[in-house]
């Protein structure tokens, strides 16, 4: 497990309390900027995905990814040689590892973490995400994961057709009243950072007096 974010609010709580310091957490909201977009994928979920696949011994998942990688150079090396085909490589990933940041932790970061063992399937849902404000650039930038909701309660669902369940679930919420959260996609953006400094602030204060 990394130990790189604090998130919520029992987990900074905890974390403070007895007394856990892998990170400056009070500035995480800072240094998210270095390590989270950046990193996560060129330099965590790159290779942790085939460690994964090594530990449980998933030979035909782990044959197909290796796969990957050798049609990959394949294709690249003659044009840039090795050095250039593996930068190139790690940048596409650094391009990849912005987005996918950023576009899934709008709607999730920044929602309720927290075990609830006393709250409803459906209600989790609801809880634990929020959707962004449909647009034709929002549709296009998330890759229709603007619909976050509606993606949690059908998963296998297409995305492309998520915008067309929602008024389903919007009124389905209504009538239970149950929240139904969106949020135009620049605060949703801007709310992962105060989040983040929320959750730091929390740590910091029970670090320190409790």
């Amino acid at each position: 497990m990394l130990h790189v974010f604090v998130l919520g609010e029992w987990q900074p709580i905890e974390y403070g309390k007895k007394k856990l310091k892998y990170l400056p957490y009070n500035h995480q909201h800072e240094y998210f900027f270095l390590i989270g977009p950046p990193l996560l994928i060129p330099m965590y979920f790159q290779y942790q995905i085939i460690m994964t696949m090594i530990v449980h011994k998933n030979w035909v998942d782990l044959a197909w990814a290796v796969s990957y990688y050798i049609r990959f150079f394949i294709t690249y090396i003659p044009f840039y040689g090795i050095l250039g085909a593996l930068l190139f490589l790690n940048f596409i990933r650094f391009l990849e590892s912005h987005w996918f940041v950023w576009v899934t932790q709008m709607n999730h970061i920044v929602m309720e973490i927290d075990q609830e063992a006393y709250r409803d399937w459906f209600s989790s849902q609801l809880t634990a995400t929020c959707n962004v404000e449909q647009s034709f650039f929002n549709d296009w930038f998330s890759g229709h994961l603007n619909f976050q909701i509606e993606h949690h309660l059908f998963p296998t669902m297409p995305r492309h057709n998520l915008h067309k369940i929602a008024p389903l679930v919007k009124s389905l919420c209504a009538k239970h009243g149950i929240e139904y959260q969106g949020k135009p996609l620049l605060r949703a953006l801007l709310d992962i950072i105060r989040s983040l400094k929320k959750s730091g602030k929390l740590w910091l204060d029970a670090y320190l007096h409790k």
